[in-house]
């Protein structure tokens, strides 16, 4: 029995370690605030129910313990609406609560929050992690102008021959019957029949015979004028022999790029019969922006890469080029311009018509303000970026641009090189900065006009 009675003269001895002996605390001082604590009600060690509001003793005969009140908690400072706003338009703001021209309730906007709208916008790192933002430091750094542009491959005009014949008459035999067929050098193509020319074949003869030779000089002038082929003259001077169909033949290799007639067709002076192209130089034309046409100059070197041809045996992308001709008016209806590059093909590997990529290097700007283009949002009026500030904040600015390459633009005005700009998901922090009015400075709230309390008396309807 006295054992049992120890047990609790212990625990109340270590309870009231801090106490003396009338039973007061030692100290009754808040440890975090330093101020003097007070005293709620005293409470029996063993019985927390056994409440007294003074010092004494419990029913089993030991000292009651104090139990302090908690320390008040700060009062909470009410926000002050400075204005109610429409939740669909932010320039629709009132003074006091209300509906706005959509028929919902407007929303409050306090002071705070028009304060910190010149900070941008303070989003949390999980909703920063969540949306993907990533950002960008601004460096100042060369900026090389390059422009990448699709191009076409065609023939060199300078490689064409037109056909034509200098009287009229028919093709009697057609021995080319299809576009994009192969010739060589003295094929035949066609013969040509033709009343002008047999006559002047019977003047050339006539004059042989007689000895003339101011008529022989004469008549064979106008053989040569008519186009007939020197092989022929030369056999119609050996034999004298007028043969009533001429033969056109090829006089050089290449491929049919034209073909306008079939056999037994009726051709003038003017009619194209057909052109022959040769393949072993292409020209490849390529397009350019206007603002882009002052950096291109003659000689300029590029790069070519032929996508179709990136698997063929003998071909390697990459080719190397130079600018040979830039054209001097631009498109009136794609307003680009055209620039010119010619490049061997003795293996006819390229084909005319067949796409390319044309990269183009225009110089270089040095000691340039950078930013990626992906930071750049273009509204139509200006063009601004999301900065990101410190503690998470992101705010808008206005920046003027310059020059685009290689994705990247230089900034004139508006960013400083060492700070960052949001380059993902910056729409989605732009319209949230628009919407707290960060972008653009609202004005006071101005007073209801008529219209506006049309607009809320229909809303209300």
């Amino acid at each position: 029995m006295k054992f049992t009675r120890t047990i609790p003269l212990l625990l109340s001895a270590f309870l009231l370690s801090g106490c003396d002996g009338a039973g007061k605390t030692a100290s009754s001082s808040d440890p975090s605030t330093g101020k003097e604590r007070k005293v709620k009600y005293w409470v029996a060690p063993m019985d927390p129910n056994y409440r007294r509001n003074k010092p004494g003793k419990s029913p089993m005969g030991m000292d009651l313990i104090p139990v302090y009140e908690k320390a008040d908690k700060p009062v909470k400072k009410e926000r002050k609406i400075k204005y109610w706003v429409a939740p669909m338009d932010p320039n629709y703001r009132r003074d006091k609560p209300g509906k706005s021209p959509m028929g919902m309730d407007l929303i409050p906007v306090y002071e705070e929050e028009e304060k910190s709208a010149g900070d941008g916008v303070k989003i949390s790192p999980v909703v920063v992690n969540n949306m993907g933002v990533r950002v960008a430091t601004v460096k100042k750094d060369v900026l090389r102008k390059k422009i990448e542009t699709v191009a076409y491959i065609e023939y060199d005009e300078n490689q064409i021959y037109h056909i034509h014949m200098r009287a009229k008459g028919w093709i009697q035999t057609l021995k080319v019957n299809t576009e994009g067929m192969k010739v060589r050098k003295g094929d035949l193509l066609f013969e040509y029949y033709s009343p002008e020319l047999v006559n002047a074949q019977q003047e050339y003869v006539q004059a042989l015979i007689l000895g003339n030779r101011s008529l022989i000089s004469a008549s064979l002038d106008r053989l040569r004028a008519l186009d007939i082929p020197e092989q022929h003259i030369r056999e119609l001077t050996r034999t004298r022999r007028v043969k009533q169909l001429i033969q056109v033949r090829a006089d050089r290799d290449g491929v049919v790029s034209k073909l306008k007639v079939r056999q037994g067709t009726y051709v003038v002076p003017n009619k194209e019969i057909m052109a022959i192209a040769n393949l072993s130089k292409l020209w490849i034309q390529a397009e350019v922006f206007g603002a882009q046409a002052n950096w291109i100059k003659v000689g300029q070197p590029a790069t070519l890469v032929v996508h179709d041809l990136k698997n063929v045996d003998g071909w390697k992308n990459g080719k190397k080029l130079k600018v040979e001709y830039v054209y001097p008016n631009v498109n009136q209806k794609t307003r680009t311009l055209k620039v010119r590059f010619r490049i061997d093909n003795e293996n006819e590997t390229l084909k005319p018509n067949m796409f390319a990529h044309i990269t183009i290097d225009g110089g270089d700007f040095r000691d340039a303000v950078l930013i990626p283009s992906s930071a750049v949002i273009r509204t139509g009026k200006d063009k601004r970026v999301i900065v990101a500030k410190e503690g998470g904040r992101f705010a808008p600015r206005n920046v003027v641009t310059g020059v685009e390459s290689g994705g990247m633009v230089e900034v004139f005005s508006g960013l400083a090189p060492g700070e960052k700009v949001v380059i993902s998901g910056q729409f989605l922090i732009d319209s949230e900065a628009s919407f707290t009015a960060s972008l653009t400075r609202m004005k006071e709230v101005p007073k209801e006009k008529p219209a506006d309390k049309i607009g809320n008396t229909l809303s209300k309807e």
